[in-house]
């Protein structure tokens, strides 16, 4: 029983040991528990609007101060401070930015604060203590009449701004009557009066109320014309407060982009030449009527908007591109065709299995968009072949020709020659002279003739403009040859040349010697 009792004893001490401890702890747990900071203007501390800083941070302020100035919380509470106050008290700042050296300044508030209030300021131990005090009244009487007045200024400044602002505001209630209105908003309310008609309580509604919550645009027909307006609706409350943005340059600048781009459309269309133009995605997004002809794809699938690859696959299946020798090397081709089309170096003719050729040119554009253009030049292509076979045809009646022949253009140079000039004179101007005008011609046929003033004449006769008359001349070569020289003018300002070598005649002998020695020789 005794050993009972003691056990039982030691377990009743060790739990009421644990108790006290339990509640040592709670106790110290509680002290250091972070509590508030206590207002130096609470509890009747101090009465008016005070505001304590240290530097640019604000320590305190009394509750009508707050009430005041709730922003000048955290970072920046002097500067919110100035903001707030400085239209009412003008040159606060300053004044305010001399306390250090005097101590303690005084600012009065503006002639229209009604009642006026002082600003006493004071920097004392390296803090800033702002007062706000009424100079006619104790300010026990009216703990909080500098803030009421403040507050007051305040409401008659936002009123002002409100008022005078060129942006319709109005207020709607729960029904939709209008219940205020703004300058902006009577102006023209009045103005759409009937006549005779007073402006009248309820206002008059300007705007139907909008089906939908997106934000509508609507148009007044003033007396000076239309006016346009985007609207837009914030409900607050059994309220709801409503804007008019004027949209008038907004409107116009949409028409004017309207009227071009139709402008611009009907100019595409009119257009003879393909327009494709691709977007940075490489899909279609405008194309005109010239592109379905000239490529023959469907409107149908340009319509679906196809990528840059859909269409030229679409235009291989109709034979619209040349065809390669391989299927890899023609999609290397493509993605060589995008990316010098995307630095603006594409340009190739393309000669389509049906006959015609195309020319076709990749553009860069804005915002990494392409632009391809197909112009069929089947009929250029034809007449330059036709002028070149008609070229070789002269060149070759020309070579046919016995006569050394130089033809010289208006300007003096060579722009025909045959074959007997170039066994006459060595050499083929096409190939060893770099420059074949007339007077290096002149120079080379000088080289290789007697001297004489007949070149000088030639390239007078060459370059000499308006009418001029055929004349004939001679050269003797350096061989001993003899030349004839005729220079004949030709349509459009040009100049013939013909050099031809003059046959000397055989002697002639006498007829009894001659008849003699065919008898001499038939013995």
């Amino acid at each position: 029983m005794a050993n009972e009792f003691l056990f039982m004893f030691g377990m009743v001490v060790s739990a009421t040991l644990v108790v006290l401890a339990s509640l040592l702890l709670l106790s110290v747990w509680q002290s250091r528990q972070s509590r508030p900071a206590a207002s130096l203007f609470r509890h009747g501390g101090a009465d008016g609007t005070i505001f304590l800083f240290d530097g640019d941070r604000l320590l305190d302020a009394s509750p009508a101060a707050r009430q005041l100035v709730p922003e000048a919380d955290g970072p920046g509470a002097w500067q919110k401070l100035l903001l707030r106050l400085g239209p009412m008290f003008p040159g606060l700042a300053d004044k305010v930015a001399g306390l250090p050296r005097l101590g303690q300044v005084h600012v009065t508030s503006a002639p229209g604060i009604v009642p006026p209030v002082l600003m006493h300021a004071e920097h004392v131990a390296g803090m800033t203590r702002l007062t706000m005090v009424s100079p006619t009244e104790e300010p026990q009487a009216h703990p909080c009449g500098a803030a009421i007045a403040a507050l007051q200024q305040e409401v008659l400044s936002q009123r002002a701004v409100l008022a005078r602002s060129p942006v319709l505001m109005w207020k709607e209630g729960q029904e939709g009557q209008v219940i205020w209105a703004n300058h902006a908003y009577l102006i023209r309310a009045v103005e759409l009066l009937p006549e005779g008609e007073d402006l009248s309580w309820p206002l008059p509604r300007l705007f139907e109320r909008p089906d939908s919550a997106s934000p509508p645009r609507a148009r007044l027909q003033m007396q000076s014309g239309p006016e346009w307006f985007d609207l837009f609706r914030v409900p607050v409350g059994d309220e709801t407060f409503c804007y008019g943005l004027a949209a008038n340059s907004a409107v116009q600048a949409e028409t004017a982009l309207r009227e071009f781009m139709q402008t611009l459309t009907k100019t595409f269309a009119d257009l003879p030449i393909g327009l494709a133009i691709f977007d940075r995605n490489r899909v279609l997004q405008l194309f005109n009527p010239a592109l379905t002809d000239l490529t023959s794809l469907a409107p149908d699938f340009l319509i679906g908007r196809p990528t840059l690859s859909a269409v030229l696959d679409a235009m291989r299946a109709k034979s619209m591109i040349p065809e390669p020798k391989d299927y890899r090397s023609w999609r290397r081709q493509l993605v060589r065709l995008e990316e010098e089309a995307a630095s603006g170096l594409f340009e190739e003719t393309w000669s389509l299995p049906g006959g015609q050729t195309y020319r076709v040119i990749g553009r860069p554009h804005p915002n990494g968009a392409l632009a391809f253009m197909f112009e069929d030049i089947s009929t250029e292509m034809t007449r330059t072949r036709r002028y070149r076979a008609d070229l070789e045809l002269g060149q070759s009646v020309i070579d046919t020709v016995d006569e050394a022949v130089a033809v010289f253009s208006q300007g003096g140079q060579l722009v025909m020659s045959n074959l007997a000039y170039a066994q006459l004179w060595g050499h083929d101007p096409a190939v060893l002279l770099s420059d074949a005008g007339i007077a290096t011609l002149c120079s080379w046929w000088r080289d290789h003739t007697a001297p004489s003033m007949l070149w000088d004449d030639a390239t007078d006769f060459v370059l000499t403009m308006g009418d001029r008359s055929g004349w004939n001349g001679e050269a003797r070569l350096i061989d001993g040859r003899l030349l004839d020289c005729k220079f004949r003018p030709l349509t459009g300002g040009a100049t013939l040349i013909t050099f031809r070598p003059r046959q000397v005649a055989e002697p002639v002998p006498a007829p009894g010697f001659g008849t003699l020695s065919r008898m001499t020789l038939q013995a």
